[in-house]
């Protein structure tokens, strides 16, 4: 029998989408085969401590992990593998768990799914599932993305960038900056965050006010949208060098906007897969999503978010999500099953191209000249 394959899940998280990790991480271990991977669950607390031991994911939901042992990967190479990190009369005491053949992180937002976590991987030459340190930090920031995106001809919607500084320095010089960008709605968002948390649909200065404020709560970096009347189209993309896109899928959100209740809470939100839009309009943003993919050098895989403007016709890239929602819900999952994946075969395709991401990294030379 071929060897079992040693499979870290890592989850939860420093991140406002703490709880979105929970709901994602408890629908891919649902779904893991046992009989092809030894599991070990290591869970991030709101805090930042790594936590493993039984029942890790219950343990998180439920905010009571004070019985759980600590948990640990080191940067350090040759000290490779998953460490217990426990109390002992003389400090804290280590012992090895198991060896690691690759981690499957399942952290949206900060700390996870914006390179850091990808970085320490890297250093401990450990295999993972998703984009790289590039292309997790370049799609994690909305208002740089747009930048790379503009860079390359691919459509977004106008924007400008505020910082939490220049909001409580002088919030009237930043809201007078944003009037001038477009008449109302406009939309602020946090730059580095998720789910919708954060995000505002302001229909006046008072709203954009309170947007701004409430925004600079999760990110000292802000982004100002032009409103559109637009429909909301989604696609997956899944591959390394090579990605596919899926079918695009519509969301028709039972609010203003597709807000974090819509995305998770009430489910009232009618999700049409395929979209109800022409095959050449999909044909377009299935290879917009993959041209911004490749751009940003992702790996396994990634949600792409457009907007189809209701008054023009135009399309144009929100934003990719390079960890994108895995609930039973969630439209990455759904729109490759309508697409002839199922939800078990996915996540078995994305631990594959995580192991072929880490056997192309190890073709890279790391010595040079007398060294080799």
């Amino acid at each position: 029998m071929a060897k079992k394959i040693d499979l870290v899940v890592i989850f939860g998280g420093r991140s406002g989408e703490h709880a979105v990790s929970l709901r994602s991480a408890r629908s891919v271990l649902s779904v893991i085969d046992t009989t092809r991977y030894n599991i070990f669950q290591v869970g991030i607390t709101r805090s930042g401590r790594w936590v493993t031991g039984a029942n890790v994911l219950e343990a998180l939901e439920q905010n009571n992990t004070t019985q759980l042992p600590g948990a640990a990967i080191f940067g350090d190479p040759s000290r490779p593998g998953l460490f217990e990190v426990s109390s002992s009369p003389n400090g804290e005491k280590l012992t090895w768990i198991s060896s690691v053949d690759i981690v499957f992180p399942i952290l949206h937002g900060t700390y996870g799914e914006d390179g850091t976590l990808q970085g320490l991987l890297e250093m401990a030459d450990v295999a993972y599932v998703g984009a790289g340190v590039l292309g997790s930090s370049a799609a994690m920031d909305k208002a740089l993305f747009k930048d790379v995106l503009r860079a390359n001809d691919i459509p977004i919607v106008p924007y400008i960038l505020a910082t939490r500084v220049q909001i409580e320095k002088d919030l009237h010089a930043i809201i007078e900056a944003a009037e001038k960008l477009s008449r109302y709605p406009l939309f602020v968002k946090p730059a580095n965050m998720g789910s919708s948390v954060g995000v505002s649909k302001c229909r006046n200065r008072s709203d954009l006010q309170e947007g701004l404020l409430d925004a600079a709560r999760y990110d000292r970096r802000i982004l100002i949208e032009k409103g559109l009347h637009a429909r909301e189209i989604e696609v997956s993309v899944l591959g390394n060098d090579q990605p596919q896109a899926s079918v695009p899928g519509e969301i028709n959100p039972n609010s203003d906007f597709y807000s974090y209740a819509a995305k998770y809470l009430d489910d009232k939100s009618d999700l049409m897969i395929p979209a109800n839009i022409s095959p050449e309009r999909a044909a377009r943003i299935q290879q917009l999503a993959i041209k911004a993919y490749q751009i940003a050098d992702c790996a396994g895989m990634a949600r792409a978010d457009f907007f189809l403007d209701h008054d023009t016709g135009e399309i144009y890239l929100n934003e990719i999500n390079t960890i994108p929602g895995f609930t039973s819900i969630s439209m990455y999952p759904k729109l490759w099953e309508a697409s002839g994946l199922t939800y078990s075969e996915l996540v078995d395709r994305l631990i594959e191209l995580g192991m072929e991401r880490k056997a192309e990294r190890d073709r890279t030379v790391r010595t040079y000249g007398r060294e080799s």
